[in-house]
């Protein structure tokens, strides 16, 4: 055998819960389905015949019902032929309508009544188009059951996607920042400098972060501002004197939640298309705005001349970092986010509002 004995097993007890699960539901509806029936009984006949009255009703219910859920609605109505769909049921309720009067005869017919009497046309009509109502009204729930489903199945593989796209963007981020800071340490590593092993143990901080505590959804912000502080501190180090960094943080970050590495793209742009093509001197400055539902942050830098830049790279200011970060906030933060950016000759400057939790009470 293919399947071993402990996945067929499993696979058995799946079903197994699944169809009691089901038949649980069905026996309680028809349960309650008979108990009003009978609490709506005629006072003048008693509560044991109507029971048993009932029951039979209930019975032939039961019978349209489930032949029209497991035959007719699947082959007939859910292909969209609706007239062989009414006709097939109207002629099953047609032949079910006299046996069931007929029975009801044969059980509780009364001295002197005769079938004659019984198989009257409003006698007959009445039951006919109760059992019609049932039997069609189980397609109408089976119709809207049916769509339910469909969006609960709908909605659950949007946000698989969306769990996978985030995943996608995340891979893209991480190896981005991993080339560019690994190809300064080898560059450091050739010049034998002294601040190459402080460079290693930010990184190896750096990376605790993003391959084991970033894959929440969401962490608290001073995780992520210890990861920026790690970040700029790893810059300080690789660029020495050459520019000029401040970061300034008001509110209080403490209690509140962010989605991880949402605030790298851009300072990983600011050094990249700003500080990286610098040969003197440059600025990045960065602005947290901490309030109790919302955020702002500001970073900007200083661009060098355009020949520099026309020489170097070539490459638009923004790349993949920006258009991840873009993508991630509408995936993240939908109509909760604005994020402008503006470029001049001198200055390149991104600010981003964001709509946070409330802040946690501890």
């Amino acid at each position: 055998m293919f399947i071993t004995l402990d996945n067929d097993h499993k696979f058995y007890e799946l079903i197994e819960r699944h169809v009691q699960k089901g038949l649980l539901y069905h026996i309680f509806f028809w349960v309650i389905f008979f108990l009003f029936m009978v609490i709506n009984r005629d006072q003048n006949v008693s509560l044991g015949a109507t029971m048993f009255r009932q029951s039979i009703r209930v019975l032939f219910y039961i019978i349209i019902v489930y032949i029209n859920l497991y035959y007719l609605f699947p082959h007939f109505l859910k292909l969209n032929k609706l007239f062989t769909y009414l006709l097939l049921l109207i002629s099953l309720v047609a032949i079910a309508t006299p046996i069931e009067v007929a029975l009801h005869y044969l059980l509780f017919a009364e001295a002197g009544q005769t079938l004659a009497t019984e198989f009257t046309f409003s006698r007959n009509s009445a039951v006919f188009l109760s059992t019609f109502f049932v039997g069609f009204s189980s397609s109408i729930y089976k119709i809207i059951n049916d769509w339910m489903e469909h969006q609960r199945e709908r909605m659950d593989l949007q946000r698989q996607n969306l769990t996978s796209e985030l995943k996608y963007l995340k891979t893209q981020i991480n190896p981005h920042f991993f080339f560019n800071t690994l190809n300064s340490l080898y560059a450091l590593t050739l010049k034998k400098s002294d601040i190459a092993p402080e460079i290693v143990l930010k990184l190896s901080e750096m990376m605790r972060y993003m391959l084991y505590e970033s894959n929440e959804r969401m962490l608290s912000l001073q995780q992520e501002i210890q990861y920026i502080e790690n970040y700029l501190d790893l810059e300080k180090l690789r660029h020495g004197e050459n520019f000029k960094m401040e970061m300034n943080i008001t509110g209080e970050p403490a209690g509140h939640k962010i989605a991880p590495l949402l605030f790298i793209p851009f300072l990983e742009n600011s050094f990249k298309h700003g500080i990286d093509h610098q040969l003197k001197s440059g600025y990045v400055n960065i602005d947290l705005d901490i309030q109790q539902k919302s955020l702002t942050l500001k970073v900007i830098n200083s661009l060098p001349d355009q020949d520099v830049i026309a020489k170097s790279e070539g490459k638009k200011i923004g790349g993949i970092g920006l258009t991840n970060v873009r993508r991630r906030l509408n995936i993240l933060y939908p109509q909760k986010h604005k994020l402008e950016v503006k470029k001049n000759e001198k200055e390149f400057q991104v600010t981003l509002y964001l709509e946070i939790a409330n802040k946690i009470k501890t």
